[in-house]
C-alpha cells in the first residue's frame, strides 16, 4: 500500500484532533505532525488525535526537532538531543504514530566516522530511556541529509541500524538529489536508491519527497513538484503497483497541494514508462 499526506498541519486547523480530521476529508492517508520547534503536546489531546486517526485509517508520524545534533561539540546540547528525542517518541506513542524521523547530526572536520559513532551512542541512550519508560512502539527514524555537511548517509545510517536495535532509515528523496548535485535523474536512479534501502531493511519504506534548490554544499531550498528537481513520475514508475510498503510525505513549500499532486500522479503512472531527464 503507497500512503501520501503533508508534513504539517492541514491549512485552518485548530489543533491535532482537527488536523486529522481535514487531512482525512481531503483523501489522504498520512500526516506528519510536525515537532520541529518543540516537542510538546498534551497526552489527553494527543491519544484522542491518535485514537480518531487510527479509526479514519490515516497514518500518523512526527518530526523531531531540527536542532538535534549528536554530534555536538557541547556535550550539554548533545544531551539535550536525546530529551528532545525521547520528549517525540513519547508524544508519538500517545499519537499511535510508528516512526519519528530526525536530522540526527552535522559532521565536523570531514570526521564522518566518528560523527557516526557519536549518533549511535546518543540514538542507543534514547532507545534505552524509551524503553524503561514502557516506549516500544516507537520507532526511531534516521533521516538522509540534504547537505553535504550533514550526517546521514544510507550507509551511515545502516551502520547505526546495526549497532542499535529499532532504527529505520527515512529516504529524503530531495534530499539524495541535492547531496549528488542532481544525481536523482532516472528511473533508475529511484530503482537503485530503493533497493539500496531494501538491502539494508525489510521493512515498510517511511520517505519525504519534494523538489530541491541545491548549491554545491547541498540542500538550499525546497520547491513545489512542477520544478522536476528530481521528478516525482520517475519514482511513482518505481513504486505504483510493486509490494513495498510506502508512507510518501510531501515537504514542498505547500504541503497539502504537494501531497494532492503526488496522489494525481501515482493514479495516472503507468508501472514501467521510463523517463529521463537527459
Amino acid at each position: 500500500m503507497i500512503r501520501v499526506g503533508p508534513a504539517g498541519y492541514p491549512v485552518g486547523s485548530k489543533g491535532p484532533i482537527d488536523a486529522v480530521e481535514r487531512a482525512h476529508a481531503s483523501g489522504f492517508t498520512a500526516l506528519e505532525m510536525q515537532f520541529v520547534r518543540q516537542a510538546r503536546m498534551q497526552e489527553s489531546i494527543a491519544l484522542e488525535a491518535g485514537e480518531r486517526a487510527q479509526k479514519l485509517g490515516l497514518r500518523l508520524s512526527a518530526h523531531a526537532p531540527y536542532y538535534i545534533n549528536f554530534n555536538s561539540t557541547s556535550k550539554e546540547n548533545a544531551k539535550k538531543s536525546e530529551e528532545w528525542v525521547f520528549l517525540t517518541a513519547q508524544i508519538a506513542h500517545w499519537l499511535g504514530a510508528k516512526v519519528i524521523v530526525m536530522h540526527a547530526g552535522v559532521v565536523q572536520a570531514e570526521d564522518r566516522k566518528g560523527c557516526t559513532e557519536r549518533v549511535a551512542e546518543g540514538v542507543s541512550s534514547c532507545r534505552d530511556r524509551m524503553k524503561a519508560e514502557g516506549i516500544t512502539d516507537v520507532l526511531l527514524g534516521l533521516e538522509t541529509g540534504g547537505k553535504k555537511v550533514a550526517w546521514g548517509m544510507l550507509e551511515e545510517v545502516s551502520a547505526v541500524m546495526d549497532r542499535v536495535k529499532g532504527v529505520v532509515p527515512v529516504i529524503d528523496f530531495g534530499h539524495l538529489h541535492a547531496r549528488s548535485g542532481g544525481g536523482m535523474r532516472t528511473q533508475d536512479d529511484f530503482q537503485k536508491a530503493l533497493d539500496e534501502y531494501q538491502r539494508i531493511y525489510d521493512g515498510p519504506l517511511h520517505c519525504h519527497f519534494s523538489c530541491i534548490e541545491f548549491t554545491e554544499a547541498g540542500e538550499r531550498r525546497h520547491l513545489s513538484l512542477d520544478r522536476k528537481q528530481p521528478d516525482f513520475g520517475l519514482f511513482a514508475d518505481c513504486i505504483r503497483g510493486g509490494k513495498l510498503e510506502i508512507t510518501i510525505i510531501s515537504e514542498t513549500p505547500e504541503p497539502e497541494e504537494g501531497a494532492k499532486e503526488m496522489q494525481k500522479i501515482l493514479a495516472n503512472t503507468r508501472p514501467g514508462k521510463a523517463h529521463s531527464q537527459g
